[in-house]
């Protein structure tokens, strides 16, 4: 199985909270299930991008806003280097 690359995190219940929207609101705003936004909220489930827009349109923000990509190989390599610190320190 190939490593994962990036981590994707969605602020959705932010977003949510701000506008006092339920997430069965929100799905139905965008046409899909209460399911889906809870997949969503837990970052288990990749949006497309459509529906990414549609999201952000909803809570007026930009995707970015809604939506974060972190890569996990800088992470890794932020690790690593704290790590050989560490081990040098002792």
């Amino acid at each position: 199985m190939p490593k994962k690359l990036s981590r994707f995190e969605s602020s959705i219940h932010v977003f949510r909270a701000m506008k006092r929207m339920t997430q069965q609101e929100l799905a139905d705003k965008v046409g899909v299930s209460r399911q889906t936004i809870i997949q969503l909220e837990r970052d288990r489930y990749n949006p497309s991008l459509l529906l990414a827009h549609n999201i952000a349109e909803v809570f007026g923000v930009s995707i970015e806003k809604v939506f974060t990509f972190k890569s996990l190989i800088a992470e890794e390599e932020n690790l690593g280097e704290m790590s050989s610190v560490s081990k040098q320190k002792c």
